[in-house]
């Protein structure tokens, strides 16, 4: 006869020199699962910019794209206060 408790319980032996079998299992709040899908979501965001900042940087380099060719440039302009 097997007189283990099962897996998905284990003891807490308290100060009194007793033992509780406590469940593991932990139930998850509402908003823990809202910051954990919310920082899978931000962090498959930055990945997926990274990448297709690099994957489009590849393709115009390929094709001979410049993406900064009719763009109009200003002149410096510098302050001083010689008089």
């Amino acid at each position: 006869m097997d007189t283990s408790l099962p897996n998905f319980y284990y003891i807490i032996f308290d100060e009194y020199g007793g033992y509780n079998a406590v469940n593991e299992y932990y139930r998850y709040d509402c908003s823990e699962v809202i910051q954990v899908v919310a920082g899978v979501v931000v962090a498959v965001g930055a990945v997926v910019g990274i990448y297709w900042r690099k994957a489009k940087k590849k393709v115009q380099d390929k094709l001979g794209i410049d993406e900064n060719a009719n763009k109009e440039v200003e002149d410096e302009i510098v302050v001083s206060d010689d008089k």
